[in-house]
């Protein structure tokens, strides 16, 4: 169970790195520096095949970060019911 704990954690912790990087994308000075550039080294390798499955809606808004934190949200209850159901 305390794995279980770390690795929802950890997953909550990139959870708060995306929404960073996602605010950070309506800067583009922020998003250009050193900073950005680490965090898009980070978070556009998970965001990605969301992209190529979602594209942006008219070329401009892009919703798939939305489907990335439910997948997030759903790896972390699916963390929790291994570790109910191997406990």
């Amino acid at each position: 169970m305390v794995i279980a704990y770390y690795l929802s954690q950890v997953i909550n912790i990139y959870s708060w790195i995306l929404i960073i990087y996602i605010l950070m994308s309506w800067v583009p000075s922020v998003q250009d520096s050193s900073i950005g550039r680490l965090f898009a080294n980070v978070c556009e390798p998970f965001l990605s095949p969301f992209r190529r499955i979602i594209p942006p809606i008219g070329g401009v808004i892009d919703i798939s970060p939305i489907i990335a934190f439910f997948v997030l949200r759903l790896a972390t209850r699916g963390i929790y019911y291994l570790a109910y159901l191997f406990a």
